[in-house]
């Protein structure tokens, strides 16, 4: 369905986990955001991106490289992709592939293009890289933590922050690195401080362009950072401000053992 929509911005989210797949529609281009999850809302994304793509060039963002993500690669074959170095540079990419076969095994699903890991084109090598994407400018920021690969994207002159699996309102974070993670979430602060930010999208959950809610979320992520460095989380506030922590609550238990690790090291 389309959970967002403004003159610039069209966010499309899945029934599976408030999936979002941005399209940002400019003079000249077209940038989209991890098109997933089903195959009827793939071919949801699609007939929308035909009926208003006219003369306009097809980029898609790939905000990180968990399956979820990328499960639509093979159904943009003309597309131009861009990815960060570390996305290109993953090592076990048959896994993440692997996870899309078993996930359409599981519940019967077809899909009617192939499950590919995507070739990148475009690879962003320096956090802050700048790229002209036809009539607009692109700032991209390495954003690790939840995944090695992770990339922002500042949307200009339009102030859309495309935030991958970052500042969601339905996911506390799921974290791989909890230093990178910290350090990520201090970066979207300043992020915010110096760019006009109007639009957030989230990888799940609902986007706002309202800039108290923005700041909320980032002030959300770092007080359950802290808390849980200090082994303090309060999983009662927890289930307050996630309204399905009850299936979220293995995650909360991965979060601890991570900290746990990195604190042995």
């Amino acid at each position: 369905m389309r959970q967002f929509e403004n003159e610039q911005l069209t966010v499309f989210q899945s029934v599976l986990y408030q999936t979002t797949s941005a399209v940002v529609k400019t003079k000249d281009a077209l940038i989209v955001t991890d098109p997933n999850w089903l195959p009827n809302e793939v071919a949801e994304i699609k007939a929308y991106i035909d009926s208003v793509i006219e003369d306009r060039k097809l980029y898609i963002i790939y905000t990180h490289s968990d399956y979820d993500h990328i499960i639509a690669a093979g159904a943009f074959p003309n597309a131009t992709t861009i990815a960060s170095e570390a996305f290109v540079n993953k090592i076990n990419k048959e896994e993440v592939l692997e996870q899309i076969r078993q996930f359409d095994a599981q519940y019967y699903i077809e899909r009617d293009y192939p499950v590919i890991y995507p070739h990148i084109d475009i690879v962003i090598k320096e956090d802050g890289q700048t790229v002209e994407l036809q009539d607009v400018t692109c700032s991209f920021y390495q954003s690790p933590g939840h995944t090695a690969d992770g990339l922002f994207t500042v949307v200009e002159p339009y102030g859309i922050l495309l935030a991958g699996d970052y500042l969601s309102n339905v996911e506390f974070p799921f974290i791989e690195d909890y230093e990178a993670y910290l350090a990520t979430i201090q970066k979207v602060q300043t992020i915010i401080s110096h760019k006009k930010i109007e639009v957030l999208v989230p990888g799940h959950g609902t986007t706002t362009n309202n800039k108290n809610e923005i700041q909320k979320r980032i002030d959300e992520s770092i007080l359950y950072l802290n808390n849980l460095s200090a082994d303090c989380v309060d999983e009662t506030e927890l289930q307050k401000l996630y309204p399905f922590y009850k299936g979220l609550k293995d995650m909360h238990k991965l979060n601890k053992e991570t900290v746990k690790n990195s604190h042995r090291i």
